[in-house]
């Protein structure tokens, strides 16, 4: 009779681990590891899998070794520091089953220095979905057929600095850094310590056979608020601990809620989105209109932001155009500035009205505050007038210049 194995105590001995040789950021990292090195198991069972980064700004942060580990608790590891696309297709293409990919100093692919590895980031971003591949043509001289190779194979990275924003958001983050004097250790000694890591793999492939089928047709409930892409990611992994049972299910659900929370924390807003936000709060602040020469000086008297150097140019009235034009109006038509009135004459500007669709999509406010919230004082024209009237608008009246077709500028 085969020994039913409990999933949640073999979980917490794969943490436990984990625990001896790596030290994570948070305890959040170790569940989430955990999880991810049993998902790769069952990864068949999924639609989705996510990738898992062991990043740092500096050397010496313990990323490789925690692919060391990873490598013994994943089934058909393939560890790397270079490969060709072509090859990784190759490889989850073969007989031999689905690899867990491990690559190592995976900076060096898409660092600053390296350039732009595109065919390997179209590996990583097609892979984490079951769906996705790659047609390639197959053949000797003419004689060449349209073939469909298969990317979809559970990946692990290290490296250090960041990752393209297309990996990174298909991607659970764990941002590893150096032991402090009170962080412990124990020495890896792969003669000794491969043979235990080995044995757990095994005991997981075990598990994993006696669970397959209840997490093939699983369901997990997602924490309040996580959808989309974050959904996608979390999905595989909340199934494992949901089958595990125990403590697992609520660990990995306050696991998931902190590590969405600080990859979104860390993310750097496009520039778009970095000036919608701008000028929403800081900008237009509630009011209905801004001439475009009050956007430009408000924006270039801003501190820590990127607008007097944009390509080593300050933001200029085009380039303010071309960076809003990316976006629609509510009526689905592109942003573009319009000529309104002032007391001073009839300059080009913005309505806020139409930036409210950008507002709401891209860079919603906190809860409970409004779009147009005012979080500083009004701008002034260089002569000290307001560049708004006095008075609040009459929501039913029509801008000066709704008559007026929009005008490029």
């Amino acid at each position: 009779m085969t020994q039913l194995i409990d999933g949640a105590v073999l979980l917490d001995e794969v943490e436990a681990f984990h625990r001896r040789f790596n030290v994570f950021p948070t305890q959040s990292a170790y569940v989430a590891v955990t999880l991810w090195d049993a998902h790769a198991h069952l990864i068949e069972c999924f639609e989705t899998t996510p990738r898992i980064a062991f990043l740092s700004p500096e050397p010496g942060s313990g990323k490789s070794r925690a692919l060391e580990i990873v490598e013994l608790l994943t089934p058909r590891p393939v560890t790397t520091v270079s490969a060709s696309a072509n090859a990784l297709y190759r490889l989850v293409d073969s007989a031999a089953g689905l690899p867990t990919v491990l690559f190592d100093e995976v900076d060096t692919i898409f660092g600053p220095k390296a350039g732009a590895d595109e065919a390997l980031r179209g590996f990583l971003n097609a892979g984490w979905r079951r769906t996705a591949g790659a047609l390639r043509c197959v053949g000797e001289g003419s004689n060449q057929n349209a073939q469909i190779f298969n990317s979809y194979c559970a990946v692990a990275m290290a490296g250090l600095g960041s990752l393209p924003d297309t990996v990174l958001t298909r991607s659970v983050i764990i941002r590893m850094r150096k032991r402090a004097p009170n962080e412990k250790a124990e020495p890896y000694r792969q003669r000794t310590h491969e043979k235990q890591g080995h044995a757990l793999r095994e005991r997981l492939a075990k598990w994993a056979d006696t669970v397959r089928d209840q997490v093939a047709n699983a369901w997990p409930d997602m924490p309040e608020g996580v959808t989309d892409r974050p959904a996608d990611m979390w999905e595989p992994l909340l199934a494992v601990a949901d089958a595990a049972g125990g403590t697992w299910p609520d660990r990995a659900r306050t696991a998931c809620l902190e590590l969405i929370s600080a990859a979104h924390d860390n993310d750097e807003a496009s520039l778009g989105v970095r000036l919608l936000t701008d000028l929403r709060d800081k900008v237009f602040c509630g009011d209905d209109r801004m001439p475009t020469a009050v956007i430009i000086e408000s924006l270039l008297h801003m501190e820590d932001a990127p607008w007097g150097d944009l390509d080593d140019k300050p933001i200029n009235s085009r380039t303010l155009a071309r960076l809003l034009g990316q976006y629609v109006t509510p009526y689905n038509k592109p942003i573009k500035p319009r000529t309104f009135r002032t007391p001073s004459g009839t300059p080009k500007g913005y309505y806020a009205e139409d930036l409210t669709d950008a507002w709401t999509r891209y860079c919603p406010p906190p809860s409970g505050e409004s779009a147009t919230a005012a979080t500083s004082a009004t701008p002034q024209v260089n002569s000290g007038e307001p560049v708004a009237p006095t008075a609040t608008p009459n929501r039913n009246t029509a801008p000066e210049s709704a008559t007026q077709p929009a005008l490029a500028g």
